[in-house]
């Protein structure tokens, strides 16, 4: 487990296509483009047990800080939305990186960001893989599922959304910051219970005691609730044509409880859904090798197709 909680196990680097610092991983370079956008309250740590094996499987991965998160810099224009999110990783894998077209895998905030890159720049994303993310409501297509997650666990959303500033000032202090951050591996029943030890709370929080990174990362809630936060408008909706592979983990105590039902409404493109065993939120970190082998077999044609060339 010491090596696993290395942040340094992985070579990073760094590109500015948007006119800020985002720094990445990419392992596997020539394989078939798998592009990783972590959620919140994550980094590109969260993606650890991911990295490696698909890189191995043939893929390229590319694991990015979004802009706020991390060892990225705070986005320059003050937005820290969906579509700016969107923006950025457009910027850096076509731009950048030079990638025509790529798997996109999300969940939490990652997965509306892929969602919003795969309709804002169609034929882009070639795939997607999903799971405990926000979708699109379609209140034809949804009647009847359970769509409004536990109101006992959603009690972050109001603050970190309509009063960042009041928040992040009682969040004075690195300690209470990453305290604040432990809740959501612990206490709020994200995860499926026991699924972080305490070591691993302790490197999944480090990045977050940073203070002005930690009240940019709020600028997703904030753009739910306000206008002004929004860089322009978001590009997610229902249907969304792009084939997606659905995964979900069912001890999640903050998505919908018919997440799997409700994304397959919002992708007819749609393999599974698939319900992982004694799993919650985090699922590429509870589920890693569930997700690793599931990415692995779906893009099956994609990487004998890149062997072949």
């Amino acid at each position: 487990m010491g090596d696993e909680l290395r942040a340094d196990q992985f070579r990073t680097e760094a590109a500015s296509p948007r006119g800020f610092r985002q720094v990445y991983v990419r392992e596997g370079v020539g394989g078939v483009p798998l592009l990783l956008v972590h959620g919140w309250p994550e980094t590109k740590r969260i993606w650890w047990r991911n990295i490696a094996p698909l890189a191995a499987a043939g893929f390229e991965v590319i694991a990015p800080d979004l802009r706020g998160f991390g060892d990225s810099d705070v986005g320059p224009d003050g937005f820290h939305d969906v579509p700016s999110h969107a923006r950025d990783l457009y910027a850096l894998v076509r731009g950048h990186l030079g990638h025509e077209r790529v798997v996109a895998v999300g969940g939490d905030l990652g997965g509306p960001v892929i969602q919003d890159l795969s309709l804002r720049f169609p034929g882009f994303v070639e795939r997607m893989v999903l799971f405990n993310s926000p979708l699109p409501y379609d209140r034809e297509r949804m009647a009847g599922l359970r769509t409004r997650p536990p109101r006992e666990a959603s009690d972050y959303f109001v603050p970190q959304g309509t009063d960042a500033d009041a928040l992040a000032a009682e969040l004075a202090t690195p300690e209470m910051r990453r305290r604040y951050i432990a809740t959501f591996y612990t206490s709020r029943f994200w995860a499926h219970p026991g699924a972080f030890a305490p070591e691993e709370v302790d490197f999944m929080t480090e990045p977050f005691g940073d203070g002005a990174k930690l009240r940019a990362s709020f600028g997703a809630y904030e753009s739910t609730f306000s206008e002004a936060a929004r860089s322009e408008p978001t590009a997610m909706a229902c249907p969304n044509p792009t084939p997606t592979l659905v995964l979900f983990g069912p001890s999640d105590h903050v998505i919908y409880p018919d997440f799997d039902r409700m994304a397959a409404a919002v992708f007819p493109e749609h393999t599974g859904p698939f319900r992982l065993r004694d799993c919650g939120h985090f699922v590429q970190w509870e589920a890693a090798h569930a997700l690793n082998s599931a990415v692995t077999a779906w893009c099956g044609d994609l990487l004998a197709g890149r062997r072949r060339q």
